[in-house]
């Protein structure tokens, strides 16, 4: 498959779509990780709170990098 020589530029990697999906997958795994924390705490379960609050640590990191152009 050939490709015009305008788009040899452009990197999938790289592309708006893709980094719009990973910042959507990002908040949607922070919502989940709130959730499974309450049901953690709810059900006295320490190993999913543990990974919960993982999740939402990971998730607030990786959503702060992007609002400062890190990621």
């Amino acid at each position: 498959m050939r490709y015009r020589e305008d788009q040899l530029g452009q990197i999938y990697s790289q592309s708006e779509g893709l980094q719009l999906m990973l910042t959507f997958s990002v908040s949607l795994a922070l919502l989940v990780g709130l959730a499974l924390f309450w049901l953690g705490r709810h059900g006295r379960v320490l190993w999913l709170k543990v990974w919960s609050v993982s999740l939402i640590a990971m998730s607030i990191v990786y959503l702060a990098a992007d609002l400062l152009g890190y990621a």
